[in-house]
């Protein structure tokens, strides 16, 4: 074999292991709420001698429940089980802290990931099942190195940003993080000291992120008072009446992007009286009024095509939509309690809306509108053979509004263009942060 085929054989095959290896320069990626991953970066592991025997025991016990165990945190990247959980939570304590916590819990994986992710590359631990061929594997064979582990790293993030805000779910989080940590050991994927080391990494991390971001919502009480002037939204309560004045993300406030006043909504009512019901509009009206759409379309995509596998690259998408929703939440509120819209209701007492009751807040611009527009562009940028489909979503959603008699046509409109005004330098900032 000549000098110069050994030498091409060699690049064909460093570049092959470039290729299997998960994001070797994720730790470089730009982090939002810590300084960098390089900052974070762990001391070197300790020898893992010991540590094998311990991983044979372990396996060689493994019951129906363990096994269970294994396949529950073998489903989805490593915060996909945390994100599905705070799905759900946040709204329980949607008026007080549910929009950070929602928000935190995304944003500070994605971090944890990226220091998690220069520790990897910093020492190259080779996995358990690589380092002695009696250790099996139960699911997929990771490509990146073994310390510290991503799951445990997920786990230590979200099971201590959730018991901050959710009390009560204390031990139920530090249980279920203990699972994680177990799964990723029994599986073969895992020292017991990489689960322990990234464990701590995420509780570190996650503790500073709490404390970065303790005074961005500003969630006092609604002080009762009602601006004078006619046609204005009169609600016995006001909920989330100062969520626009607080701290953004990305953008530069609430304000930044705040739209024009409302018209007299007359043209807008008569239009809404006009509109016959059907089956269909009232299906559209309830499923997006009741189902968390994007946060299942978005877990879809990213099984679709196989990102799941990457947890730098599934935790980025998962950050970015979180941070689009937040920041897109306060300037929606920015404008609702800037103008006072009125509800369709309110308007022309005579209305009924297909929904029952409206929400207890002003109606202009439409939340469900800004918000899907926002997420709809996000997506877009990550899954742009998609975007076509998701912005078609956002303006189901917007429409569902209308169908629902809770929004004026003109309340929907607002709220979709805000919503891409607030993705809009989301994007920019993905742009930057050296992932692409």
């Amino acid at each position: 074999m000549t000098p110069k085929l050994t030498s091409l054989l060699a690049l064909i095959l460093l570049a092959t292991t470039l290729q299997a290896q998960v994001e070797p320069k994720a730790g470089n990626w730009k982090t939002w709420f810590i300084s960098s991953g390089k900052d974070f970066r762990l001391p070197a592991p300790s020898t893992n001698k010991n540590e094998i025997a311990e991983i044979l025991a372990i396996q060689q016990q493994l019951n129906l429940a363990d096994k269970k165990n294994i396949e529950f945190w073998n489903t989805g990247s490593p915060s996909f089980r945390w994100q599905d959980l705070i799905s759900k939570l946040w709204q329980s304590d949607a008026q007080k802290n549910g929009i950070l916590a929602n928000m935190l819990v995304s944003v500070s994986i994605y971090d944890a990931t990226l220091a998690a992710w220069d520790s990897k590359y910093a020492y190259n631990r080779t996995r358990p099942f690589a380092t002695d061929k009696r250790i099996q594997t139960f699911g997929i064979k990771p490509d990146s190195p073994s310390y510290p582990c991503e799951y445990s790293v997920a786990a230590g993030v979200a099971s201590t940003i959730i018991a901050h805000y959710f009390p009560k779910m204390a031990d139920s989080v530090n249980r279920m993080a203990k699972l994680a940590m177990e799964s990723r050991i029994a599986t073969g994927v895992a020292f017991p000291s990489d689960t322990r080391a990234g464990f701590e990494l995420g509780k570190r991390i996650a503790q500073h992120e709490i404390e970065y971001t303790k005074d961005f919502l500003v969630n006092t009480a609604w002080d009762g008072k009602y601006p004078e002037g006619e046609g204005l939204w009169n609600g016995k309560y006001a909920a989330f009446a100062n969520a626009g004045k607080s701290k953004t993300i990305v953008l530069l406030s609430g304000s930044q992007f705040r739209p024009l006043p409302p018209p007299d909504f007359a043209k807008d009512m008569a239009e809404l009286k006009n509109f016959k019901p059907t089956h269909k509009s009232m299906s559209n009206a309830f499923f997006y009024d009741s189902q968390p759409f994007w946060s299942d379309v978005i877990t879809k995509k990213i099984f679709e095509k196989n990102l799941h596998l990457n947890a730098p690259k599934a935790a980025r998408i998962y950050a970015a939509s979180a941070i689009g929703y937040y920041d897109g939440f306060v300037s929606c509120f920015d404008a609702k309690y800037t103008y006072w819209g009125i509800r369709p209701e309110q308007y022309d007492t005579t209305f009924k809306p297909v929904l029952f009751a409206s929400p207890p807040f002003p109606g202009y611009p439409s939340g469900h509108a800004a918000v899907s527009s926002t997420t709809a562009e996000i997506y877009s940028y990550f899954f742009p053979e998609d975007e076509v489909y998701f912005q078609n979503k956002a303006k189901d959603v917007a429409e569902s509004r209308f169908h629902g008699g809770i929004h004026f046509r003109t309340d929907n409109e607002v709220g979709l263009e805000l919503g891409k005004k607030v993705a809009s330098e989301i994007v920019k900032k993905l742009k930057m942060d050296g992932a692409d």
